[in-house]
């Protein structure tokens, strides 16, 4: 494929991944406020994300396969298109409950993975086996901005309920997503991401050390972040701080804005700025240990009687800027570390554990709120950071090239 060939692929593939966090972002604050609003519980609602989340274990083992068997444009195509199904059955209000919510929300979570691992895998299709800084970049820059259009959908979750209301912003949203899908079907190639032969079964879970390790560490990672951020930050805000909930919206979108902007500026702030320099095991065993210090900042503040708002918007900023550089390495990492032929079975895997840890996350994260407080789900987080370390410890130093299967 030439380089403009791929540079256009490169452009369609994440045209189509923006579209869909956009909404994505956009449907999870809509969810939560109005719910809330409703009078639900955190724990209440933090179930309405367990099949979310609990699918896109599923979605992302399965789907690394389908998309080697299939095409990566398929199962991009597949996951924009469950999405659109996803809005236009949450907008029939009358069939809102719990159950009903869970099995919608089932299918934008198998939706979101299809998307998210389609996406990531084929980067590594497009950019060459020598230029490691170069996938470095096109990964944060990927990753980076879907985590900035996530930020700006919250913010638009917010103001679409304050202004349209619930049934009519899930409306325009199918409208436009419907029409990215169109386009990306049109313009994707047809061969993108297939295997050249038809991979077994069993071949999902046949992975190496280095996958295995780091989807360990993805899965506290991620945990770490949804303990306190998914259920418990937004409530708090509403119950206990008193905030309306364009604020929170506004708020959350901001968090979330910055931090795909710094994963965007990850290469850069960490001095990998030619095609071949790249990060290592070493770089993300010291970020994630970095990392440890802001929930640990947090509950000492909390504990020693700081205001509580200064307690929570300072460990936002701090939290973000440093998981957002974790989060850009481990995203290239799992790249370098998988072989081109079947990337999307080694992906798959890993954004399984990812899914995983959001899940445990959330679930985790309404269940201690409820019983035991804020300050208890960002001590959760702590716990699950620490862990992250001591897994990314085992991390081997080769990438994919020097990597046994």
């Amino acid at each position: 494929m030439s380089e403009p060939s791929k540079i256009k692929e490169y452009a369609i593939v994440t045209g189509a991944y923006w579209g869909f966090t956009l909404t994505d972002g956009a449907l999870r604050m809509l969810v939560v406020l109005y719910f809330h609003q409703l009078g639900y519980g955190a724990l209440s609602i933090a179930f309405l994300f367990l099949f979310y989340e609990f699918f896109g274990i599923v979605t992302n083992l399965f789907g690394g396969w389908l998309a080697a068997r299939f095409g990566l444009n398929r199962t991009l195509f597949y996951g924009l298109s469950l999405q659109v199904c996803a809005l236009l059955l949450l907008s029939i209000e009358s069939w809102l409950s719990i159950p009903y919510v869970m099995a919608v929300q089932a299918l934008s979570g198998i939706g979101k993975d299809l998307n998210k691992m389609s996406a990531k895998s084929s980067l590594k299709l497009l950019v060459p086996e020598d230029a490691q800084g170069k996938l470095f970049k096109w990964v944060s820059i990927l990753t980076g901005s879907k985590n900035t259009l996530k930020g700006v959908g919250f913010f638009v979750g917010g103001l679409l309920l304050s202004t349209l209301g619930f049934v009519q912003a899930l409306w325009l949203m199918a409208a436009v997503l419907l029409s990215i899908t169109i386009l990306t079907k049109v313009l994707l190639s047809e061969e993108l991401g297939k295997k050249p032969y038809k991979p077994k079964f069993k071949e999902m879970l046949s992975k190496s050390r280095a996958i295995n390790v780091l989807s360990g560490a993805r899965f506290f990672l991620f945990g770490a972040r949804d303990i306190w951020f998914v259920v418990a930050l937004p409530v708090y805000l509403q119950s206990q701080l008193d905030w309306h909930h364009t604020e929170v919206g506004t708020l959350l979108a901001a968090w979330v804005i910055g931090y795909g902007l710094v994963q965007s500026m990850t290469p850069k702030l960490l001095g990998f700025t030619n095609s071949q320099s790249a990060p290592t095991n070493k770089t993300t065993i010291m970020w994630v240990s970095i990392l440890l210090l802001m929930p640990l900042f947090m509950l000492f503040g909390g504990l020693y009687g700081l205001s509580m708002q200064t307690v929570v918007i300072t460990g936002l900023l701090s939290f973000a800027v440093v998981f957002a550089i974790n989060s850009a390495v481990h995203s290239y990492l799992i790249l370098a570390y998988s072989q081109a032929d079947g990337v999307s079975l080694d992906v798959g895997f890993y954004y399984m554990a990812n899914a995983g840890g959001r899940l445990a996350g959330t679930l985790l994260s309404g269940l201690i709120y409820q019983y035991f407080g804020f300050l208890a789900c960002i001590g959760g987080s702590a716990l699950m950071i620490l862990a992250c370390v001591l897994v990314s410890l085992k991390l081997p130093e080769e990438q994919s090239k020097n990597v046994t299967h």
